[in-house]
C-alpha cells in the first residue's frame, strides 16, 4: 500500500521516489554551479579593482553601514535556521509546522530586503548612486565610483535572487497547504531549501567584502 500511494508522486520518467529526489537534488545542484559561475564573475571583478585600488576602496567603505549590514547577516542567518526547521518539519511529514518555517523564513527575507532598501535610500540621498548625480567627498573620486558601481551590482543581484527564493518558497507553502507533500515526498521543499542556503552564503561573503574592509586596513 505505502509504494502504492508513493507512486502517485512518481513522475513518468522515473522509477520511483528515490530516483527522482536523487534527480532533483542533482538538477538543483547543477543549477547552484551555474550560479556560482554567475556570481564568481563579479567576485573577480571585485578582487581585481580592490587589489588595484585598495585605498580608495577602503575609504569609500567608510560610508557603509556596518550596523544595518550586520543586522541583516543575522536575519539571513536565522532565515537558515528556520528553512532547516522546514525540511526536517517536511521529513516527518508534519504540514503545519511546514507552512509556519516556510512562512518566517519569508518574514525573515522580507525583513531583510526592507532594511537593503533603506540603505540603497540612504546612499541615494548621499549622492553614491553611481551614475550623473554621483558626489564623492573624498579622493579618488573615480576609483571609488567603481567600489560602489560593484556594492549595488552585487548586492542588486543578490536581492533578486532573494525575491525570487521568496517567491519559490510561496509556492512551496501554498503547494504544501493542499497536501502535495508527505513523509515520502517532501522534495520539493528540500531543494528549495539548498537554493535558499546558497543565497544566505553568499551574503556572508560580500558583508565581509563591502562592508568592513576599512576595519582590516
Amino acid at each position: 500500500m505505502a509504494n502504492e500511494h508513493s507512486s502517485h508522486y512518481v513522475a513518468h520518467q522515473f522509477d520511483d521516489l528515490e530516483q527522482q529526489k536523487e534527480a532533483g537534488t542533482l538538477g538543483m545542484w547543477t543549477f547552484l554551479a551555474t550560479e556560482i559561475l554567475f556570481f564568481g564573475g563579479m567576485f573577480m571583478a571585485y578582487f581585481v579593482y580592490r587589489f588595484s585600488y585598495p585605498d580608495a576602496f577602503a575609504a569609500a567603505s567608510h560610508y557603509m553601514d556596518i550596523l544595518l549590514g550586520g543586522i541583516n547577516t543575522g536575519v539571513l542567518l536565522v532565515s537558515s535556521l528556520t528553512m532547516a526547521l522546514a525540511v526536517h518539519a517536511a521529513q516527518e511529514g508534519k504540514r503545519k509546522q511546514i507552512i509556519l518555517f516556510l512562512i518566517i523564513t519569508m518574514v525573515f527575507g522580507v525583513t531583510f530586503l526592507v532594511i537593503k532598501g533603506f540603505e540603497y535610500h540612504h546612499k541615494y540621498v548621499e549622492h553614491l548612486v553611481p551614475g550623473w548625480n554621483f558626489e564623492y567627498k573624498g579622493p579618488n573620486a573615480g576609483k571609488a565610483e567603481i567600489y560602489f558601481i560593484l556594492y549595488f551590482v552585487m548586492t542588486g543581484f543578490h536581492a533578486l535572487h532573494l525575491i525570487i527564493g521568496i517567491g519559490v518558497l510561496s509556492v512551496i507553502a501554498m503547494m504544501t497547504a493542499r497536501g502535495n507533500f508527505t513523509k515520502e515526498y517532501y522534495s520539493p521543499v528540500e531543494v528549495s531549501g539548498l537554493y535558499w542556503h546558497f543565497i544566505d552564503i553568499v551574503w556572508i561573503f560580500l558583508y565581509p567584502l563591502l562592508y568592513l574592509i576599512h576595519v582590516h586596513k
